[in-house]
């Protein structure tokens, strides 16, 4: 009878919960009885398990080894998804049903009882399970990967994204509506709506499939306990499951449809940590206005959204370029750095687009720590610079509201650590906090100085430097990481490139600064009206060549 209770109280809150109704789990339907009719045990085992069972003392012709009654298994079948198995031992029928079929199939007189066995196919992770715990070089990698982007002075303001709202758009979100990361989003009920663009059943479920959305999520908003995952973990959220891994041209009408959704929900934000090839287009049709998807991309920015979008991990392969709808004019498109070297990790995919407009817009890193279903993960992907970017736009944009979502596009873009400086690995860098957070702008002080000699140019550095006796070339910005390894800083770096006359980059380079004279240019090697772009520690300064 207690049994019976819980069955019902289970039923009763799948109807309560939003989404259930549609979602297909598997269930043990139990029956009341079986037949024994003309069953042959001796016919029905093989001799071994005739043998086995009476060298156990065990009875040959047992009910239990009856066959289940097929007059029931054929009342049951139409009435349900999918018959998954049959069960003899425990009078059974294991079915794929929503919850509005296996209700009907509850009715039926000869069953017994029904037992959900595998909500929506999940592994759920309790919150005792849940794995915390992180080695050195993950702790590390967490900290940088928000402090980059100025969680202290974000903290310090107040701003985490309140009142935004963001949305989601990826491959699945796996016990996402379990992970301790979002505990706060759920307790505070900042978890909107969400929808599975892949179900023709028009499921409200999405926490199932892949894990890339879980990860992702975390990375805009995750919290574990104190510690910080991603910047907005005040906004609120909406969840699209739009694709299968199936690289399907029906994606990107999934993600059309998640556009469209989005916008009627009330997203100010769109993450998209998704992208479309070499599996679909060319390369030359990375110019802003081919693809579908990128049209749609185009069409939510023109509803006011901002969209921000993964770049592309195609950097080491031979499509290189950036993907669709990153190539977007209206997309805020993101590249990757590596948290060992401070500037582009190499998978992360290069602009420009095929028009030559500058991508990607801004970066962060493509190395990160992030919510997996069970545990606290390393992993990698412009997947992850995104999402740090969108949460870093939630707080950008509750600084101000009354922007525009391409003003806040614009002051993303000149907030970046390289502006005005760009190019087609880092974009303007990366996002910083401070040129929201503080109104009185300072003038950036030389951190160079440029000497021109006949045909040459020659850049010093505006710092005395230190060098380590015994590792000659090293500078005092070096600095020692807790497992003693060293990590460069981001203004170790020297970047300059070459951009012609119609303002498209012809080469670029990072170089590492060790000594005062970091730079000689000969004005001969390039054509007139080219332009030498430099940049070093927050200054830049151009120079025609």
């Amino acid at each position: 009878m207690r049994k019976a209770k819980v069955i019902f109280i289970l039923l009763s809150f799948i109807f309560m919960w939003p989404g259930f109704t549609e979602a297909q789990q598997q269930w043990m339907v139990y029956l009341k009885d079986k037949q024994h009719n003309d069953f042959n045990p001796y016919t029905y085992f093989d001799s071994k398990a005739i043998e086995r069972r009476l060298n156990s003392g065990l009875a040959v012709d047992d009910p239990s080894d009856w066959p289940v009654n097929e007059a029931y298994v054929n009342q049951i079948t139409p009435l349900v998804t999918e018959v998954v198995m049959i069960s003899r031992w425990f009078n059974g029928v294991a079915v794929e049903a929503d919850a509005t079929q296996i209700l009907n199939v509850k009715n039926l007189p000869f069953v017994l009882d029904i037992e959900w066995v595998e909500p929506l196919r999940l592994q759920v992770a309790s919150y005792q399970d849940y794995d915390t715990s992180m080695n050195a070089g993950q702790a590390e990698v967490l900290r940088g990967q928000i402090n980059t982007l100025g969680a202290e002075a974000w903290r310090n303001a107040g701003i985490n994204g309140k009142g935004m709202r963001i949305a989601i758009f990826d491959v699945g979100f796996l016990n996402a509506d379990h992970v301790p990361a979002f505990d706060d989003i759920r307790s505070d009920k900042r978890l909107i709506a969400t929808h599975d663009f892949t179900s023709r059943k028009k499921s409200n479920y999405v926490f199932y499939g892949n894990a890339h959305g879980t990860e992702v999520w975390s990375c805009i908003a995750g919290k574990v306990g104190e510690t910080q995952i991603g910047l907005a973990t005040g906004a609120e959220f909406l969840l699209a499951k739009t694709e299968k891994d199936s690289e399907k041209f029906a994606e990107e009408l999934n993600w059309l449809a998640a556009a469209e959704w989005a916008d009627k929900n009330g997203a100010d934000i769109i993450n998209s940590s998704l992208g479309y090839t070499g599996k679909r287009y060319f390369s030359w049709q990375m110019d802003g206005k081919t693809s579908f998807v990128t049209r749609a991309a185009n069409m939510a920015a023109r509803k006011g959204m901002l969209v921000v979008n993964a770049a592309g991990n195609e950097g080491t392969d031979a499509w290189h370029t950036i993907g669709a709808p990153a190539d977007a004019d209206s997309v805020l498109s993101v590249g990757g750095i590596d948290p060992e070297t401070g500037y582009h990790i190499a998978f992360s995919s290069y602009g420009p687009t095929s028009d030559k407009r500058m991508k990607p817009n801004v970066a962060a890193y493509g190395h990160v720590t992030a919510a997996a279903p069970s545990a606290l993960t390393s992993t990698q992907g412009t997947s992850f610079s995104s999402p740090l970017v969108a949460g870093f736009a939630a707080c950008a944009w509750q600084t101000n509201r009354s922007l525009t979502n391409m003003q806040i596009f614009s002051e993303i873009e000149k907030s970046g650590n390289l502006y005005p400086y760009f190019d087609y690995a880092h974009g303007f860098g990366i996002p910083q906090a401070d040129h929201f957070l503080n109104r009185d702008k300072k003038t950036t002080e030389p951190t160079f100085r440029i000497v021109e000699n006949g045909d040459s140019i020659t850049v010093f550095i505006n710092k005395t430097f230190t060098l380590n006796g015994t590792n000659p070339g090293e500078s005092e910005y070096k600095n020692q990481l807790p497992d003693g390894t060293e990590k460069r800083e981001m203004n170790d770096f020297f970047y300059y490139n070459i951009m012609n006359k119609a303002g498209v980059i012809d080469s670029y380079y990072v170089l590492v600064v060790s000594q005062q004279e970091v730079l000689t240019v000969l004005k001969s090697n390039y054509r007139d009206g080219e332009t030498l772009n430099l940049h070093f520690a927050g200054y830049s300064l151009s120079v025609k060549l």
